[in-house]
This record gives structure tokens, sequence and C-alpha cells, in this order.
């Protein structure tokens, strides 16, 4: 089958390279890719933003089945307008994808069907936003409604900073002017991700990032800084309770409403001493964890997706390799702030070795030459036995990377390793 992929990050890079494995695969086409993504697929220079050149390029290039990546793509309903095209798609509606695209949409689905997440209260007005934030005081979390790249959810400590915050929001940085406010839960936390067909759940593994851009989770928040899996954390009782009080409620939800949610949910959770929590819903794969959990997938991703769009996710098991697997971002200096674009980077025509995968999240080509061209560029993946053998494969194969400009954290995995 001819297969389409949407996005063109790490995360696109590392699905790719799974999807690219399958035996059911004949091509494997990517818009709009990168210099990584086309080492296993053909890249198309689609406008994805265009709905009609997309199921245009569908049709023209006899696409069967197209998997889209990041979340704007889903949150404009492109799955919608494939699935009226007579094209089949992996990733929710657009209504479903409000999970991600509208916190406060969350929120009150969480409120209405008792699924265990913080208190919280949703603001279109500023004045009423600060009397609020006046009442309960800090710690308290301050989240831009819509969608803001990882970067619209501030953990303020104080009350300037959670005001400081709000002025951002309501300033229209983060786009529309909403804002959720939660109460701050303290606790451990970790990503679940789960595949579901609209009815049936189908769970496949944890992992935890790094948000923060310095070392010891210092500094600002970014999209996120290196990650792994699986989280030592979540164990199998845990997961199953999540599975039980906060995914399948959430898909019931869904289904209630008339909009089945067809896709995978990612689960950001907090594990309070009075059990997890939900913190938010991501609509698709995480960036960086897809890096991680490709690596360690045992069965085919395509057929597994397939079925997902299929609805037979009950007839369906998933297996996982039983070493662990962690990734190292490497970024431009200066991220998440500004950064500088095109600079070069040598060094990633080598072998790395067969537990090592370097996929590319913001690179170029530039007259035959390697190039940066985003903030988070670099996806450094290693597997091994322990989460500390795993950490020193992907260290080792940063260090052999020549890349100046370029930076990353130097203790991804510490809550993994103790």
């Amino acid at each position: 089958m001819n297969v389409l992929l949407i996005g063109s990050g790490g995360r696109e890079h590392a699905l790719a390279w799974a999807i690219s494995a399958s035996p059911l695969l004949s091509k494997l086409y990517c818009a709009q890719g990168n210099p990584g993504i086309s080492q296993v697929a053909e890249l198309a220079a689609i406008d994805i933003a265009s709905h009609a050149a997309v199921i245009e390029f569908c049709k023209a290039h006899a696409i069967n089945f197209v998997v889209v990546g990041p979340e704007a793509p889903l949150v404009a309903g492109l799955v919608d307008d494939l699935k009226a095209a007579g094209i089949k798609a992996f990733g929710p509606s657009k209504f479903a994808a409000q999970l991600e695209g509208s916190k406060g949409f969350t929120k009150d689905i969480c409120a209405k069907y008792n699924i265990p997440t913080a208190a919280y209260g949703r603001f279109t007005d500023l004045g009423k936003a600060r009397a609020y934030l006046a009442k309960h005081g800090a710690p308290i979390v301050i989240k831009a409604d819509g969608l803001a790249a990882g970067k619209g959810v501030t953990v303020a400590t104080t009350l300037e900073e959670a005001l400081a915050a709000l002025n951002d929001i309501f300033s229209g940085r983060f786009g529309e002017a909403e804002c959720v406010i939660e109460e701050f839960l303290e606790g451990e936390e970790a990503s679940f991700f789960v595949l579901s067909d609209g009815v049936h759940t189908l769970p496949l593994a944890t992992a935890q990032d790094h948000k923060r851009v310095g070392d010891g989770d210092t500094g600002p928040n970014t999209g996120g800084m290196g990650a792994y899996s699986p989280a030592p954390c979540m164990t199998e009782a845990l997961c199953a309770e999540v599975l039980e009080k906060i995914v399948r409620p959430t898909v019931a939800a869904l289904c209630d409403m008339g909009h089945p949610y067809v896709g995978v949910i990612y689960a950001g959770l907090i594990l309070t001493k009075h059990g997890p929590k939900l913190i938010e819903y991501n609509a698709r794969f995480g960036d960086p964890e897809t890096q991680v959990l490709m690596l360690r997938l045992r069965d085919d991703l395509l057929t597994l997706l397939l079925a997902t769009v299929d609805g037979t996710l009950d007839k369906m098991s998933v297996r996982w390799r039983n070493e662990f697997a962690l990734t190292v971002v490497m970024a431009a200096k200066g991220y998440p702030g500004d950064y500088v674009r095109g600079t070069e980077i040598k060094g990633l025509e080598q072998n790395f070795g067969e537990d090592v995968q370097v996929f590319h999240a913001g690179t170029t080509l530039k007259n035959g030459k390697l190039m940066a061209n985003g903030g988070r560029v670099l996806n450094v993946t290693a597997l091994g036995k322990t989460a500390r053998d795993a950490q020193i494969g992907a260290y080792a194969a940063v260090n052999k990377i020549d890349w100046p400009d370029g930076f990353c954290r130097k203790d991804i995995g510490w809550r993994a390793i103790g």
C-alpha cells in the first residue's frame, strides 16, 4: 500500500523509520519531511495547510492511507477532509482533536465524567482571571487554552509570575485570549500512550520526558529536551488504573458526544498522593517520546495504525522490547529563546551502532551540507539493557556529532537511573 506521512519533525522521522519496515508498505511519501526522513521516504513538497493540495496529491499518487503526525493539521480538520474525499487517515477528527486543541474543552469533559484532574477555572476575561488568581494564590498553573507548541504552560510559584503569564496569554501571544487556571499538583509526571478506534482501546507504552531546558530540570519549558521509555514509576497496576479511570471514560465521553476518538491518545499524568491525575491530553504521538517508543516497538506499526482506523483494535495486541530506550535532544544554542538557523552539522554519516538511531527534527540540506533549521534539531536515541546503558549509548553518539552551535542537556534519564 502507498502511505503518506504528514509532518517534518523528529516524531515524523521516527514514525517514517518504523513504517518503512512494514511488509504492508509499497511506497512511503512524506510531506514535507526532512533530510533524515528522505532516507526512508520520498519527500513531497505539499503545503499541508492546504487540505485540497493534500487530497490532490493522494489521488495523483494512489495513496491508500495517510498518517497525520503533528497536532496543528488534526486540530484544523485534515482527517475530516481526507475522510470526506474517501481517503483513509490515522488521527482524530477536528472535534475530537479538541482534547489537545482546547485545554478548557478537556477540563470540562473531566468535570462532567469525573475524570481525576486538577481543580480549575476557565477564562476569556482577564479581570475575572486575575480575581480567581487573587482568591487562590500561588503556586498555581496558568495554561493558554489552545496550541502553543509546548510553551503555553506556566507553573507559577509567585503571584507575579502568574500575572505575567496571564498578561502573555491575554496579549494574544498564543492566539486566542483564553486560559485555564489550575491548582498546583505535586508528584512525578509520566506519559501514557493508548490507541483508540472510537470504542476499543489498546495500551501502548509509558515514557517520561524532560520539559525544561536546563540540567536538573531548570529554566523555561520547551517542547522537550529528551525522553525515555518505559517510565519506571508507571507500574502495571498504575497503567491499569489510568486506563480504567482516565482514558476509557474519555473515549466513552467522545463517543457519547457523537464524535468517536480514532487515533492515539497521549495522556500526560501526574502521580499524586491521591493517585494518578490527568495533566493534559495530546491528540498525537509525543515528540520526543515517539523516538523512544519506536525503538522499543517489536510489532508492525502500520498494522496497528490501520487496525485503529478500521475499528479492529479488540483483535490486536502489541509487543515491546525489554530494553530501555533513551533519546537526547540536540538543540540550537539559544533555544527556546532566539536561536540561529543555518549552522552546519557534521558527522552523521558515520555508523553509530545497531542500537543507536539519530532522528532529524529540524534540519535542511544546502549545497549538499546538512544545516540546522530549527530549535530542536536532532534526537540521538539509543537502546540499552538498563536506563544507564541507554544513557551511555546516547551520549556516546552525541559526542561523535560535530555541531559547535548545538547543545543538549547532560542528565537525560536521571529519574530512571536514580
